[in-house]
């Protein structure tokens, strides 16, 4: 690796590890957040998915940007963005302003993060692609599970305000290393941006998210839910015709004409909503249902986070080495040996238990993770690699931005229903969440038998 393209690989890391950071770090917060602004479950989880809906559309975008213009302009303004976002939030007072600092913050990051992809695919060889995402793995992987645990120390001394504000020196740094250090390619590729794709993709995702997260809350065959979803189909299919024979397309769909990219994307969006979702049931579970700290859901989370970052870059030196079939296979084994154990939780469950679940599930997920997301880029030709980047992780986003929506219904729904208490009507919905999530990871075994090594052409599908 060129020591130009190194210097911009560990700036750009550095970077984009607070912005995938920040979009776990509310999930800790949720409870004290919603008794501060008086706010039920479906509208506080708009701090996520208002995060991650920001950060879904603007990583298609970056596919433009990244080919329009140098990765250093890009960078140092839209970790300027993500800053401002940060700002916003720290200092908001009311709710709806603090939503618009966490999408404002998602539109920043939402460019950093595709930015280590492209860089690092360009710059390593594809003998060492395995080993250089697994470096890439730590913040896209260790990053988002740590974060409620960053966030649990942080509420037990300080209020959420913090949670903005303290990363804001470490975009600052970021900022500041860019500028000196980063070298300036220049693209400048004359490319036309498909405004009609952006607007559609938006209103679709929107509409679609914001029925999800209705659930519970609104009757089925109201606009609430039945209309928002029949417009969100709408803006899908007038999205995927405005893509169609487009010269200058808002996403190339020509990446998925790659088996092995779409095979990839299916594991990574399923493994997505039980991650993401896993961040939001368990900081429930342990402040609403035990009563316990905020502190102690962090740290419930913390040696499956460690787990993550000693195995990201192991993970991915397995996949140079073993057929990804194989790490796949014992990787989602394994997430379901642990999600078993959260399954049987009840109130009296010890936190030692679950956390041993928590744990079992990350070392599971961190097996699986680096080494798809390698097979899934590694099978594309390098001219669209820009665009398989931005649709793999718009695709990571939007699962978790659904599946968040999908669990927190579960719980809401379980909630409306109990004819018990409230605690109790938590505690099934919570069960119900880890439930799904354990179907969701035995569907992944129908997919696994379709993954192959780079040694097999792709024809022989």
């Amino acid at each position: 690796m060129k020591k130009g393209m190194r210097v911009s690989l560990y700036i750009v890391l550095f970077g984009s590890f607070f912005g995938v950071l920040s979009s776990t770090m509310m999930t800790t917060a949720l409870p004290p957040i919603m008794r501060v602004f008086h706010i039920s479950y479906s509208s506080a989880q708009w701090l996520t998915n208002g995060y991650m809906l920001a950060n879904a559309l603007m990583i298609p975008t970056s596919a433009y940007l990244m080919k329009r213009f140098s990765f250093k302009s890009l960078f140092i303004t839209f970790s300027t963005i993500f800053f401002i976002g940060s700002l916003i939030g720290a200092t908001a007072n009311i709710y709806l302003v603090l939503i618009l600092g966490r999408m404002i913050q998602a539109i920043g990051a939402g460019v950093m993060i595709p930015l280590v992809n492209v860089i690092a695919m360009r710059a390593a060889d594809k003998k060492h692609r395995g080993s250089v995402m697994g470096i890439i793995g730590v913040v896209f992987n260790f990053s988002p599970i740590i974060g409620p645990t960053v966030s649990g120390f942080i509420l037990d001394s300080l209020t959420w305000r913090y949670l903005f504000s303290l990363t804001m020196p470490f975009t600052l740094i970021a900022i500041l290393l860019a500028i000196f250090l980063m070298p300036r390619v220049e693209h400048n590729t004359e490319l036309v941006f498909n405004v009609k794709g952006l607007i559609t993709a938006s209103f679709g995702l929107l509409c679609l998210l914001w029925a999800f997260s209705n659930i519970g809350e609104a009757k089925f065959l109201s606009f609430n839910i039945l209309g928002l979803l029949v417009l969100g189909i709408i803006f899908a299919l007038l999205f995927l015709k405005t893509q169609k024979g487009s010269k200058s397309p808002f996403i190339n769909l020509n990446v998925f004409k790659h088996t092995q990219f779409n095979i990839a994307n299916i594991l990574n969006m399923i493994l997505m909503v039980t991650m993401y979702g896993n961040t939001i049931l368990l900081p429930i579970l342990v402040q609403n249902v035990m009563h316990k700290s905020a502190l102690i859901s962090g740290l419930v989370l913390l040696p499956g986070a460690m787990v993550t970052f000693v195995m990201s870059p192991i993970s991915g030196k397995l996949f140079d080495k073993y057929p990804v079939k194989v790490l796949v296979l014992i990787g989602i084994t394994i997430d379901c040996i642990g999600t078993f154990l959260q399954v049987m939780i009840n109130k009296d469950t010890s936190i030692l238990t679950i956390t041993l679940g928590q744990t079992i599930r990350q070392f599971g997920l961190v097996l699986v993770l680096i080494p798809i997301q390698t097979q899934a880029l590694s099978f594309l030709p390098m001219t669209i690699i820009p665009d398989g980047v931005a649709m793999y992780n718009t695709l990571r986003q939007v699962a978790a931005s659904f599946g968040t929506a999908l669990l927190i219904a579960i719980i809401t729904v379980a909630n409306k229903h109990a004819n018990t208490t409230t605690i109790t009507g938590e505690l099934v919905g919570i069960k119900l969440g880890f439930a799904t999530c354990l179907v969701l990871l035995l569907c992944c075994f129908i997919f696994i038998r379709k993954l192959y090594t780079s040694k097999e052409p792709e024809s022989q599908l």
